[in-house]
C-alpha cells in the first residue's frame, strides 16, 4: 500500500521524537520504503529527523539519505561531524556514496574519507569523484560481479553469493579476460538453466552493449532507452570493465535533463538547485538575462510598426488586427519549436533530417494558415455584415488578414522548426530556441508580412 503523509501521523511522530519513543519509529517506519521515510524526514527540523535517523536500520538509513531533497540533505549532513557522515556514507553504493561526498566542502570531503574504515570503499568513491558528473563515469557504480571466461557455472554461483552484499540488485554476470576486458555477459536465466559443470565460455553472449566512461550521461539515458537495458557496463578506454549503470541512474538522468530543457523553454537559465533551494539573486540572474534580451527583441516591433507608420494612419482599422495576427504566428511557432526541441532530445529525429522537417512543416503551417486565414476572413464578413465596422471596402481587409494569417503561420512553422535544427548544428542547445524566444522573432517578420500584404491589396482604394 503506497504511504501517505497525514498531518495527524506528524503531530504522533512529534510526541513520540520529544518522548524519545525509539518504539514508535522503529514500529512505523519499518514497514516504509527510503523514499517515504525522505518524504517525512523533509517535514522534520534537523534535531527531530537526526533522532528518526538514530532509530533506524544502517542500511535502510543510507538509503534514506540518498532519498532526501538536496537542501535538507546539505542541512542534515552540517549537522553531522565527519565521521558520523563516514558511518552513513560506508553503507551506500560507490555511485550513490560519490554523489553525495561531491556536495560537501572539499574540505570535509578530505575528512570524511579519511574517517571511512572500508579503504577499498574510499579508493573507488575518490575514482568515481574524478569522473564528470555528466558523463558514464559519474554515473556508474563499481560494485558488481564478474567472473573469468574460463571458469564455470559452480564458480559463477559462488561468485555472486560472495558479491551477494555489496551489489544491490544483480541483473547480471559480466565476463572478463585475463586483462580484466569486457569479453561478453552471463544472463541469470542462461546461468540458472544450464548444467552446473558448463563453462562460462559456452554459455556467455559475447553480443554486449558497453559505453567508455567519459561517454555522455544524456546518451547513456538514450542508449538505454534505445535496446531497454536495465543495466549496462562501463569501460575504460582499454576497453577494462570498470563499473555498471543502472536504470534508477538513468530516470534521474532523465528527469535532470527535461527539467533543464523545460526551464529553458521557458526563456530562462537552468536552475542549479531546487526551486525552494534557488537564493532570490540567483533567481533573478536566472531569468533576467533572457527577459532582457526578449524586450530588446520586442522593440524591433515598434520599429517595425514606424516603418508603417504611413499606411497605419492612412488606414487605422489595420492596428485592431496587429494582436490577431502576430499571436497567430508566434503561437504556431511556439508548437513547431516544441515538437522539434522533444523529438530532438528523445532522438526521433536529428539535423540530417531537416529538409524532411521542412517539408512536413510547410505543409503543415499551410494548412493550418488556411484555415485560420478562413476564420479571419469570416471574422471581418460577418462583422462587417452586422455592425459596418470595416466600410464599404471591407472585403479587401478581409483577404488582407486572411492572406497574412496563411503566410505568418507558415513562416512562424518554419521558423519555429528550423531554428532548434540550426542551434543544433552549430553544438548549441535547442532548448535555448524556447517558445518566447521564437514568439519574438515571429512578432517582428509577421508585422512586416501584415503591411507588405495590405500594401497590395489596399494600395489605391486606402493608402
Amino acid at each position: 500500500m503506497q504511504f501517505e503523509l497525514t498531518d495527524d501521523f506528524l503531530v504522533n511522530l512529534r510526541e513520540a521524537i520529544t518522548a524519545e519513543n525509539g518504539a514508535f519509529v522503529v514500529e512505523h517506519f519499518s514497514a516504509l520504503y527510503p523514499a517515504d521515510i525522505a518524504e517525512i524526514f523533509n517535514e522534520l527540523a534537523i534535531e527531530e529527523a537526526k533522532y528518526v535517523y538514530s532509530q533506524l536500520d544502517e542500511q535502510i538509513a543510507a538509503d534514506v539519505l540518498v532519498e532526501l531533497d538536496d537542501d535538507v540533505r546539505e542541512n542534515f549532513l552540517a549537522s553531522l561531524t565527519s565521521k558520523e557522515i563516514a558511518e552513513h556514507i560506508d553503507n551506500m553504493d560507490s555511485d550513490d556514496a560519490a554523489d553525495v561526498i561531491a556536495e560537501l566542502p572539499d574540505k570535509l570531503q578530505d575528512e570524511v574519507l579519511s574517517q571511512m574504515e572500508d579503504s577499498e570503499q574510499a579508493s573507488d568513491i575518490v575514482d568515481l569523484l574524478n569522473y564528470d558528473e555528466n558523463t558514464a563515469g559519474g554515473l556508474m557504480a563499481t560494485e558488481l560481479v564478474r567472473v573469468h571466461v574460463n571458469s564455470n557455472a559452480i564458480e559463477c554461483v559462488r561468485e555472486i553469493r560472495a558479491q551477494a552484499d555489496a551489489v544491490e540488485n544483480i541483473y547480471a554476470i559480466y565476463v572478463v579476460d585475463d586483462d580484466e576486458k569486457l569479453v561478453g555477459v552471463l544472463p541469470l536465466k542462461k546461468l540458472i538453466i544450464s548444467p552446473k559443470d558448463s563453462k562460462v565460455a559456452d554459455i556467455y553472449d559475447p553480443k554486449i552493449i558497453s559505453v567508455k566512461t567519459n561517454t555522455d550521461a544524456e546518451e547513456v539515458a538514450n542508449l538505454m532507452d534505445k535496446y531497454n537495458l536495465v543495466v549496462l557496463p562501463v569501460v575504460d578506454s582499454l576497453g577494462r570493465l570498470v563499473g555498471r549503470i543502472t536504470i534508477d541512474d538513468v530516470v534521474d538522468v532523465r528527469r535532470e535533463e527535461e527539467t533543464e530543457d523545460v526551464q529553458k523553454m521557458g526563456a530562462m537559465e537552468a536552475l542549479e538547485e531546487p526551486y525552494m533551494s534557488t537564493p532570490f539573486l540567483q533567481m533573478i540572474r536566472k531569468r533576467v538575462g533572457w527577459l532582457i534580451i526578449l524586450f530588446l527583441g520586442e522593440t524591433l516591433t515598434a520599429t517595425a510598426m514606424a516603418f508603417f507608420e504611413d499606411q497605419i494612419a492612412k488606414a487605422v482599422i489595420l492596428a485592431l488586427f496587429i494582436p490577431l495576427i502576430i499571436s497567430s504566428g508566434g503561437n504556431s511557432g511556439s508548437q513547431a519549436s516544441t515538437l522539434i526541441i522533444r523529438a530532438l532530445a528523445l532522438g526521433e529525429i536529428t539535423v540530417r533530417d531537416w529538409w524532411k522537417i521542412v517539408k512536413k512543416e510547410f505543409s503543415t503551417g499551410l494548412v493550418i494558415g488556411v484555415i485560420l486565414g478562413i476564420i479571419g476572413f469570416a471574422r471581418v464578413g460577418l462583422w462587417s455584415y452586422f455592425i459596418s465596422s470595416y466600410g464599404p471596402h471591407w472585403m479587401l481587409i478581409a483577404c488582407t488578414v486572411g492572406c497574412s494569417l496563411v503566410g505568418v503561420v507558415m513562416w512562424g512553422t518554419l521558423m519555429g522548426s528550423l531554428l532548434p535544427l540550426a542551434l543544433k548544428r552549430l553544438g548549441l542547445d535547442p532548448a535555448v530556441s524556447s517558445a518566447p524566444f521564437v514568439a519574438t522573432l515571429v512578432d517582428v517578420t509577421g508585422l512586416i508580412i501584415y503591411f507588405t500584404l495590405s500594401i497590395i491589396f489596399l494600395r489605391g482604394v486606402l493608402l
